[in-house]
Order: structure tokens, then C-alpha cells, then sequence
């Protein structure tokens, strides 16, 4: 290979900030609460003092990261903690509006079947029943309605698993981020560690955004030619599995491989939410999932607010191996991934000290004041980070 090229996110053929779906979208009708952090739109009951919500999004490119592992190891049960991605990123986004009612949830898997066998079909959809039971029995109230499975190998190339997710709220409990005020402060989840309602023995905190760049960036270029179904055949070929490791590389300081912590199931904080919801929570002003714009997701809500982040988490391994593998700038990687916190809650600090950081560490999930709000007197949203690889501005 010839020198190094250093890429960003764009040209692997993916965005972190979706410019042009967000542009096809402006002038679509925002919903009863335009501004809300997912699309509020009428009760499908038609009860005038509710609302309901419809999501969809799935585990995205980490699904060929579980067939990777599993072909270096033939152990199918890599494919189960991609299921959890695909419903976690609906089930958080909801919750980021308020408290639900009933969720119905439905699946859609793609596969190529001269790849994906019926074994890895059937662990896939049985995990996706056992993950719904346990979820309901940490007080999520989430159902499932059934699903589609498709064969579609002119279209995928190993495997796509996404979820459908739709419930129902009171209007009054929905939280609008255009209540974000001079003032509030920004308390984030660490995305790391182990909740404990997380089966899994460590948690990367590496969630379900930004995998390609992890992947490409991370894994040595042996695999370009040992899974060629693994990536777009349009990449430069320079920037395909151009880091400098094997997936079964130990990631220091934790129990995890490189391929494990990759794979890490994105962390869900429904239990938490649900033991806000359960008092009044107007001093919520938004609350905010951290997928696609990592640590910049913020930055898309509220009205004239300038963010500022300055006490963040320390970047967990996973990412400062990414960084230093592929040599992405420091001030991509905050805008790709979620760095550390998953989830932010923007309220007073009163509620973040007495409410939402006890709840929290009862779960034993590190919940901390990361930053703050102030107006901002240009007619947009301003974000400031400040941290240890650099002060970036967004």
C-alpha cells in the first residue's frame, strides 16, 4: 500500500450529519411538536390529549461486523447483541420525547442468503423475543408484532437486521426542546462500564454510530481480501481496513477483544428513564441519544442555544484506539461518535444533582454535569468543546 490516506466518514461512503436526507426532508410537515427529538404526530386513536410516535432504524453496518467474528470463530451468538442495537436505537430515541405508553415493535431482516444461514436467522429472531422479554421485565412496556425476513442479495451484501417501533403518549408528557433555557445543564450517561441490567461483562460504550469508520479504521488490511462481502467495492482501497489490528487484539484495560468491544450492544437507559417518568419531569427540557452527530447531536435542537461542554467523560479505549489507528482528527471523531456519553439530559441543576445522577448510579451507570447552556445571539445553535485533545467548535 502506498501512504497512509487519512479519510473521514464522508468518503466511506457514509455522513454522521445526513445533509442530504435533511434537506429532502425540509419542507415535510414536522409533526405536533416541531422541534421534538423524534416526529409527534397524531394519535393514531384519535384521543385529542394523546400522540403517538413512529420510528424506525436498525443496527446498521455493526451487522457485518457480527458476521466477521462469526466466521473467525463460528460461534452464531455474535449475531445477538446486534439485535439489541437494532431496538435500542428506536426504543431511546422514543424515550427522548417522554414517557410511553404501549411500544409495538416489528422487524425487518435482509439478508443474503448464500451467505447468512437459516441458523443465523433463527438466533436472530429468537433473540429478538428474549431481549423484548427481558426488556419488559425491567418495567419497558415493549411488545413484538412480528416481522419480515427478506432475501435480497442483489441489494445486501451479508446482512441488515432493523426494528419499526410505535407507541403512544399524553401530549402533556411529551418534552420539547424549545423549553432549553440559559442556564440549564447538560448531564451525560457514560455509554462504558456495566449497568446492571447489562448482561454483558464489559461494555465498550462504542454504541451503534460511526462503525464503519471503527471498523476500516480499527482492523488490519489482511481482512480486505479475507471478507471482500465485508465492504463497498466502490471505497478507495487504501481506506478499507487500513488500521493496524486483529480482531481478537486484547483492548487494554478491559476484558474485551478488539472484535468484542466493537460489538459491544449499545447501551439502552429506558430503565432510568423509566424511574424519571415515573414523578413529574417538566424540569426536563430535552433529552438527547447521541447516535448519528455523536457528540454534536445536540446541536440540532433548541433555539439560539450555545452548548458548551466542558467536563465531558474521559475518552473510553475504544475510541482513543480508533483515533490513533487511523489517525482521525480529534475533532471528527467528537463529531462521529458518542465519545463516552450516550445519552444527555438538559435540565436545572437542582434536578441533575437530586434527580436524574442519583437515579443513575442506582443503576450503576456514571451520570455526570458535562456542560451548560447559554443564548446565543447569532440566529443558530452554537457547540463548544472543550477537552484534553483540543477545544473544537461546531
Amino acid at each position: 500500500m502506498s501512504q497512509k490516506k487519512i479519510p473521514t466518514y464522508e468518503n466511506l461512503g457514509v455522513s454522521s450529519q445526513k445533509e442530504d436526507v435533511h434537506s429532502a426532508l425540509k419542507n415535510i410537515d414536522k409533526g405536533l411538536f416541531p422541534g421534538a427529538f423524534c416526529k409527534v404526530i397524531e394519535d393514531i386513536a384519535l384521543d385529542k390529549n394523546y400522540c403517538s410516535i413512529l420510528h424506525a432504524d436498525g443496527a446498521g453496518t455493526k451487522s457485518t461486523l457480527a458476521y466477521m467474528m462469526y466466521r473467525e470463530t463460528n460461534d452464531v451468538s455474535y449475531f445477538k447483541g446486534i439485535v439489541q442495537d437494532s431496538v435500542i436505537m428506536n426504543l431511546d430515541d422514543i424515550m427522548c420525547v417522554g414517557k410511553p405508553t404501549a411500544i409495538l415493535l416489528s422487524n425487518t431482516i435482509g439478508r443474503n442468503k448464500k451467505i447468512i444461514s437459516g441458523e443465523i436467522i433463527a438466533k436472530i429472531i429468537q433473540s429478538y423475543e428474549k431481549y423484548i422479554e427481558e426488556l419488559r421485565e425491567r418495567g419497558i412496556p415493549i411488545y413484538t408484532g412480528g416481522g419480515e425476513t427478506a432475501d435480497v442479495g442483489d441489494l445486501v451484501r451479508t446482512l441488515i437486521v432493523d426494528s419499526t417501533l410505535i407507541t403512544r403518549m399524553k401530549r402533556e408528557d411529551v418534552i420539547n426542546p424549545q423549553t432549553i433555557r440559559e442556564g440549564d445543564v447538560i448531564v451525560g450517561l457514560s455509554s462504558f462500564g456495566k449497568a446492571k441490567y447489562e448482561n454483558a461483562e464489559y461494555n465498550s460504550g462504542i454504541g451503534s454510530n460511526g462503525l464503519t469508520l471503527a471498523r476500516h479504521g480499527l482492523l488490519k488490511h489482511k481482512y480486505y481480501d479475507k471478507y471482500p462481502e465485508c465492504f463497498a467495492p466502490e471505497i478507495d482501497k487504501e481506506l478499507v481496513f487500513f488500521g493496524k489490528y486483529d480482531l481478537n487484539d486484547k483492548v487494554p484495560n478491559t476484558p474485551l477483544s478488539v472484535g468484542e468491544a466493537i460489538l459491544s450492544p449499545t447501551r439502552t437507559y429506558a430503565p432510568i428513564l423509566m424511574e424519571i417518568f415515573k414523578d413529574d419531569y417538566s424540569e426536563i427540557h430535552a433529552i438527547f441519544h447521541n447516535t448519528g452527530g455523536g457528540q454534536t447531536k445536540c446541536s440540532k435542537f433548541g433555539h439560539k442555544i450555545h452548548y458548551i461542554k466542558d467536563n465531558l467523560f474521559t475518552v473510553p479505549t475504544i475510541f482513543s484506539m480508533i483515533q490513533e489507528s487511523s489517525q482521525i482528527p480529534w475533532e471528527e471523531m467528537y463529531r462521529v461518535f458518542n465519545m463516552g456519553n450516550l445519552l444527555e439530559i438538559v435540565c436545572s441543576e437542582e434536578y441533575a444533582k437530586n434527580k436524574i445522577i442519583p437515579i443513575a448510579s442506582k443503576f450503576s451507570v456514571d451520570a455526570r454535569i458535562i456542560g451548560y447552556c447559554k443564548s446565543n445571539l447569532q440566529n443558530e445553535n452554537q457547540l463548544t468543546i472543550t477537552s484534553p485533545q483540543g477545544k473544537f467548535k461546531y
